[in-house]
């Protein structure tokens, strides 16, 4: 039979190397890309049948990796790892074309069965996620979620603010702009109704995006 072709997508050198050990012990593993500019490059150049890419990379994140990848070849597969256990993360990332939706934490047992699920044209969502992003709500309705009407660029600039970072430091890892990221922040407390940083990291942490 042939080996299922897989091509791995992740910054943090330590991360990849126990996610190539566990994805190698099931498929042929052709390649691992440290960012989604090189993701793009080597999905072009190698074709894999499967693209395990994590979210949150430096410049071009996993999301709009995908957003990419899926207007070059509407067939592509993709299952997305990511830290975040946020419906509204996962939603989105369906939302784009991703078939699986793997939390890091439960790699492990779950990522082999999302591979499968994503060659087969399934789509795979970590089951402690999955009955709240398949819940259906009514059109027009608010989001239970108040992150959902965050961008996912809109978290991540939330999440590195809620781990202390300043616009300079959020600039440098997300390959933006300091003056992009204080436009997120404000578009972020204006969607969310917020008036002051400390009521901004207060929310995050109470919503988990915080390390």
């Amino acid at each position: 039979m042939k080996p299922i072709r897989v091509l791995l997508a992740d910054d943090h050198r330590i991360v990849a190397e126990g996610l190539s050990r566990l994805l190698s012990r099931e498929f042929e593993l052709v390649g691992i890309a440290t960012s989604g500019d090189k993701l793009l490059g080597m999905a072009r150049e190698l074709a894999p049948d499967v693209i395990v890419s994590d979210i949150s990379m430096p410049g071009m994140s996993g999301l709009d990796a995908l957003a990419r990848l899926k207007a070059e070849d509407p067939a592509v597969r993709v299952v997305l790892l990511t830290m975040h256990s946020n419906v509204a993360y996962a939603r989105e990332a369906l939302q784009a074309g991703a078939l699986g939706y793997v939390l890091k934490q439960s790699a492990v047992e779950e990522l082999i069965m999302a591979v499968r699920a994503a060659l087969a044209g399934h789509t795979f969502v970590s089951p402690e996620l999955a009955s709240d992003v398949f819940r259906g709500g009514s059109p027009g309705t608010e989001p239970a979620d108040p992150l959902e009407a965050l961008s996912l660029r809109q978290r991540e600039v939330l999440r590195l603010l809620a781990d202390g970072c300043s616009a300079k430091t959020i600039a440098a890892r997300l390959d933006i702009s300091p003056r992009t990221v204080e436009s997120h922040k404000y578009k972020i407390m204006q969607t969310l109704d917020i008036a002051s940083n400390a009521e901004l990291i207060r929310f995050a942490v109470r919503h988990g995006l915080a390390s």
